[in-house]
């Protein structure tokens, strides 16, 4: 039996999303004096607004 779906269809079929993901990395001090890393995912409407992130 011949497949119906093909790639095409699949790739038309899906919504493209208005929002743009970002990798946040903030750093913080700890009381010993080090340095931590924190990362996280961030959905963003405009990528004007990377520089408002804290």
């Amino acid at each position: 039996m011949a497949k119906t779906q093909t790639f095409a269809d699949k790739a038309k079929g899906k919504k493209k999303s208005s929002h743009i993901t970002v990798k946040y990395i903030k750093t913080v001090k700890t009381d010993k004096g080090t340095y931590k890393f924190q990362e996280k995912f961030v959905k963003l409407d405009d990528i004007g607004k990377v520089t408002t992130l804290q």
